[in-house]
């Protein structure tokens, strides 16, 4: 029996799956036209609100169609989505698709812990078609990631509605992942976190190249937008500025503005606070992931960094001279950039502990600001200095002691490093250049400023409160200075700004030093004058001994404060003087140049009176005896008589004592230790204490010290001689003799218009010779410049001194019977050399002097004052003998 169950007119209807799509898509399709392309959002609540599609009785139509016909209702959902996938760019409709997708997925993945099938072959099994909805999910996915990567023109962020939708867009694609990887079991499908961070570099990128090509136009709609109106309305619409860009001329960046970057940070800064207050609230579903204003920021800074680093470097190849663009607009650039990464990129998370690198980008053009700088700041200074001039270097307050161009001239220099310094830099290589080529600055201004009150401080001499002021001027120099430097960084600075800081600070004190001396030197005849009473008064002293006991040290004291009343009196009055309108350092160093001049002028005025200069010396002949005395003494025209008795040598010792205490103050003065070792003081002393000595004495000090009285004659010669000496000491008395013999000379450098006649003389000096043959002379040879001698000498010694305490003085000269005779060339053969081994041999060369050094001239001097010594006499002579002029 066949019964057929076709009821007629149905026998080819479609199955009820498909009639119910239709049915879903039509009435979709329907009610979006009728709703002018808009879906229509059914307005449902309760936990099954996700399966209301429409509202009545469209929603009816369906639900009785499904009931009648079998259609479960995780088909009419995924129908629903199918439709609502093609139009999921409306309002509302990602929260609606983001819900239905979210509860497919809850269908098929939630079931599993009850049956044995698995999601995805349940999946598989769905009316509507795996496939096709893997399809249709893949082709969403794709839509999503291109509409994301257009975020900010699809979502605007002045548009709440559209915010949301955007928020709902990403709940959307993460519901994509979850579908694919719980139903789909996919074993690493495309995280929802990448491809949003993905989309949002994408856009971030979008809107950056939209910015280089319509930077002009977008500058000039925001400028006017922000002057105008609704701060709300902060977005970026690119297709209208695409539209509003065809008909304008966009200047980019060139080589004669820099106003390019000035706008196109502005913008790049509008844009990352976009992103930061508005796009990152609503995309926050990872937040541990992806942060829109992080990810905005660090790729508009690469992006920007790139693009801006070859620009300048173009900028940098054109040499600083013929740039059009001022040094200023790119130090304003500098700081510009510095602002923009401060306040966009530096809090980001990529760009913590990392030194930024655009300060190098600017180098060249820092340089070429400082260079420039110099000449701002001599101008400066100039002008400072003119004005100071002008109302006569005035103090600037009552307690401040200096005058206005010390302030002037820092204030220039403070400003200038306070620009680099709020570049913020924090790269040590470039710090390091520019503190360089500021330092460099620094030196050129302050050394200049020096000189000008150096050469300033020469005209004024006399009028005592400016020059204090001028020498404040350079202490306040010195303190701004130091502060300046530790501004700079102080020991952190790199090696080559420390020790040019320090140089100059070194250059700057030896200028307040000199300038000391210079005043000093200004009021020195008046100390003179003082110490010459000091001398007269020391005249009135007589007798040659002091007693001993507690009355000859009373003594002393009360003769030692007669002595030297007229000076400690003019030094008291001057000094209360200077004690207010200086410095309390430049007081100090007035002190030290003062204490050195009083010091060094009682030697010179009273103890060993000089001439200007050692080297004089050497410039007469010294034929006579008398002469080189009076040469030596510096006395021509004065008493020849200076010597002072021991008495009168005591009584200046403790003068100087007193002296000492005057200076040191108590402590409020200069401290005994650098009073005690000053060099002028430890001369005094030490020509005191050789002007007490015997000649016997001073004479063997002069043998043991002077080392190199032959160096004249290493320098330059003027020809040899040779010369044998035998040293034999008697074993029973001890006495020492010496035997020398002349050999020959060789080589003689003469010139003369007469005949020449030269002959050796040979001179024995040391101690205890008093009584003793100490000269001998050879022949005479005629008219030959290598005469031969052969002639031996005997110098008897005694036994008093070894023989290390004597020498043998040489001089070769030109005999002539009318007239003095010419020293051609002289040297000095020290016995000690011969001690050694009892005999020695040698030619010896010929200079045209004998050469010593401060000990020498000291002993030289205390030797010329004793004029009534015969010995003294005959040493000085010796030694102040020099080469004469050749008679051509």
């Amino acid at each position: 029996l066949h019964i057929s169950v076709e009821i007629k007119g149905e026998e080819k209807v479609a199955p009820y799956h498909a009639q119910y799509t239709c049915l879903h898509e039509n009435l979709f399709y329907t009610l979006c036209e009728n709703n002018g392309g808009q879906p229509i959002i059914p307005d449902a609540k309760g936990d099954d609100a996700w399966k209301i599609y429409f509202d009545e009785p469209s929603q009816e139509i369906v639900n009785e169609f499904a009931i009648r016909y079998g259609i479960e209702s995780i088909y009419q959902a995924m129908t629903h989505f199918a439709c609502l996938s093609t139009k999921y760019m409306c309002p509302g409709v990602p929260a609606v698709m983001s819900t239905l997708l979210a509860n497919i997925n809850a269908y098929y993945a939630h079931t599993t812990a009850t049956t044995a099938v698995s999601a995805a072959d349940q999946f598989a099994a769905s009316n509507f078609g795996k496939e096709k909805f893997i399809k249709l999910l893949d082709q969403l996915h794709n839509s999503i990631r291109i509409d994301l990567s257009m975020y900010r023109n699809n979502f605007p962020s002045s548009n709440v509605e559209r915010m949301q939708d955007l928020k709902s867009t990403v709940d959307l694609l993460t519901s994509i992942t979850f579908f694919r990887m719980k139903v789909q079991e996919l074993s690493s499908p495309p995280r929802a976190s990448s491809v949003v961070k993905d989309c949002v570099k994408n856009c971030v990128r979008h809107t950056y190249d939209f910015l280089v090509a319509n930077c002009d136009d977008v500058y000039k709609r925001e400028s006017k937008q922000q002057m105008n109106i609704n701060e709300n309305n902060n977005e970026l619409n690119e297709d209208e500025e695409i539209q509003g860009t065809t008909t304008t001329n966009v200047i980019g960046p060139n080589l004669k503005s820099l106003q390019f970057w000035n706008h196109f940070m502005y913008l790049l800064t509008r844009i990352i606070a976009e992103d930061r207050e508005r796009y990152s609230l609503v995309l926050n579903q990872f937040p541990s992931e992806v942060n829109v204003g992080h990810i905005s920021a660090d790729t508009l800074w690469k992006l920007f960094s790139t693009d801006l680093k070859e620009h300048l470097e173009e900028h940098a190849r054109v040499p600083a001279e013929n740039r059009e663009i001022k040094s200023a607009d790119y130090m304003n650039l500098h700081f510009m950039v510095k602002k923009f990464y401060d306040t966009s990129v530096k809090i980001i998370p990529e760009a913590k502990n990392i030194v930024p690198e655009y300060p190098k980008w600017f180098e060249p053009f820092v340089m070429q600001w400082l260079n420039e700088n110099d000449d701002m700041s001599m101008e400066y200074l100039h002008n400072a200095l003119e004005k100071d001039r002008q109302t006569g270097f005035q103090q600037t307050s009552e307690h401040c002691l200096f005058s206005s161009s010390v302030v002037d001239v820092f204030t220039q220099l403070n400003q200038c490093h306070g620009i680099i310094k709020n570049l913020d830099l924090h790269d040590p290589i470039v710090i390091a250049a520019y503190m360089q080529r500021f330092s460099v600055t620094i030196s050129k201004v302050l050394l200049a400023y020096a000189n000008a009150i150096r050469r300033t401080f020469e005209h004024v001499s006399g009028e005592d409160l400016i020059c204090c002021i001028l020498m404040n001027n350079i202490q306040q120099l010195r303190l701004n200075l130091e502060q300046l430097y530790e501004l700079m960084g102080g020991t952190q600075l790199d090696n080559e700004t420390k020790f040019q800081l320090t140089e100059l600070q070194k250059q700057l004190s030896d200028v307040l030093d000199e300038l000391s001396a210079m005043f000093v030197k200004s009021i020195e005849p008046t100390i003179r004058q003082t110490i010459e009473e000091v001398y007269k008064q020391l005249q009135q002293i007589k007798g040659n001994q002091i007693g001993m006991g507690n009355n000859s040290g009373q003594q002393k004291g009360a003769e030692a404060m007669i002595v030297t009343k007229t000076l400690l009196e003019y030094l008291d009055q001057k000094l209360i003087f200077l004690s207010k309108p200086c410095e309390p350092t430049v007081f100090k160093r007035l002190l030290k140049e003062l204490w050195k001049a009083v010091i060094s002028d009682l030697e010179k005025v009273i103890v060993l009176p000089p001439f200007a200069d050692s080297k004089n010396l050497l410039t007469l002949p010294a034929a006579k005896i008398e002469d080189a005395y009076r040469l030596l003494s510096g006395e021509l025209g004065r008493d020849n008589d200076r010597s002072l008795t021991q008495k009168q040598c005591q009584i200046l010792d403790r003068a100087l004592e007193d002296l000492k205490e005057f200076f040191h103050a108590s402590g409020q003065g200069l401290k005994k230790n650098y009073l005690e070792k000053t060099a002028e003081l430890q001369s005094l002393k030490y020509a005191l204490s050789l002007y007490t000595q015997t000649t016997d004495s001073l004479i063997k000090t002069f043998v043991k010290t002077e080392k190199e009285q032959d160096r004249p004659a290493f320098e330059e010669s003027f020809g040899e001689v040779s010369i044998q000496v035998d040293l034999f000491t008697h074993p029973g008395t001890g006495e020492h003799k010496v035997t020398v013999k002349v050999v020959a000379a060789n080589g003689l450098k003469w010139r003369t218009t007469g005949m020449f006649r030269p002959y050796v003389e040979l001179a024995m000096c040391g101690p205890h010779l008093h009584d003793k043959k100490r000269k001998h002379t050879t022949k005479t040879k005629s008219n030959t410049w290598i005469p031969k001698y052969n002639e031996t000498f005997h110098f008897l010694l005694g036994n008093e001194e070894e023989p290390d305490c004597y020498e043998l003085n040489i001089a070769v000269k030109d005999y002539s019977f009318m007239r003095e005779d010419r020293i051609i060339g002289l040297n000095v053969i020290k016995l000690t050399q011969v001690c050694e081994q009892g005999s020695w041999s040698s030619w010896i060369p010929l200079g045209s002097r004998i050469n010593f050094d401060d000990t020498g001239l000291t002993i030289l001097r205390i030797l010329s004052h004793r004029t009534n010594d015969e010995l003294a006499k005959e040493f000085v002579a010796l030694k102040s003998a020099r080469r004469h002029k050749e008679e051509v």
